[in-house]
């Protein structure tokens, strides 16, 4: 049993040294921060165009089942267009009530999302729904290929300026040169907000064939060097 105990004390003595020793270690000298970033801006090649329909009236079956239909008929007119994709987006149906909470009628609606890299295409078949679904907002963005190649050229900057900058850096600090500690590399943008778009039903469907005008810009792509080197002498 002493012995078992003397065994014990000793560890125990043995990690608090260690522990001690840990705590007295300095911190690395000479270490350097930095980070650097390149950014372009790319002509956006892919466009979302959210079109909706509303309902109201006093049955909410009657709604759902009115505007089922007419999402139903949109999406079968928009997958006959080549190049465009075609999806349900948010439906519902709510309530709305008076002053003592008496619901008085319903409110429904239904979305279809249009995506293509045909611009005059989905301009053209927004224009041709009009008279069924109206215009909610248009969005636009890069396609993955475009944005991975841009990514790509951005990647070779940012980094050739982080390695100039540390270097430069360093002998500033008085330092021959460095090696690097850690390093990370972070991409972001890509996709330009939503533009909303709203039209009034019986002014789009006076004009169901007219167009709705589809104009790209431009995206921003950033490529940022994040890390810390050891300058050396």
């Amino acid at each position: 049993m002493k012995n078992m105990l003397a065994a014990t004390l000793l560890g125990t003595a043995a990690l608090a040294s260690t522990g001690a020793s840990a705590q007295t270690v300095p911190p690395p000298s000479g270490v350097l921060s930095l980070n650097a970033q390149a950014v372009t801006e790319v002509p956006t090649d892919i466009v979302q165009v959210t079109v909706a329909a509303e309902q109201e009236g006093a049955e909410p079956g009657a709604i759902s089942s009115a505007l089922s239909s007419k999402t139903a008929a949109v999406l079968a007119q928009a997958k006959r267009v080549s190049g465009v994709e075609a999806q349900s987006g948010g439906f519902t149906i709510q309530p709305t009530t008076d002053r003592n909470g008496r619901i008085t009628t319903w409110r429904g609606r239904s979305e279809v999302v249009l995506k293509s890299r045909d611009f005059a295409a989905v301009s053209k078949l927004a224009g041709d729904l009009a008279n069924q679904m109206q215009v909610q907002n248009i969005a636009f963005s890069l396609s993955r290929e475009a944005r991975l190649a841009a990514e790509s050229k951005l990647a070779e900057e940012a980094v050739t300026s982080f390695r100039d900058k540390a270097q430069h850096t360093a002998k500033l600090f008085g330092y021959g040169s460095y090696t690097i500690r850690e390093v990370s590399v972070n991409e972001s943008g890509g996709v330009m907000p939503p533009m909303p778009r709203m039209y009034a039903a019986k002014t789009m469907s006076a004009d169901a064939a007219v167009p709705v005008p589809v104009e790209g810009g431009k995206a921003q792509v950033t490529v940022s060097v994040n890390g810390s080197v050891q300058m050396l002498k």
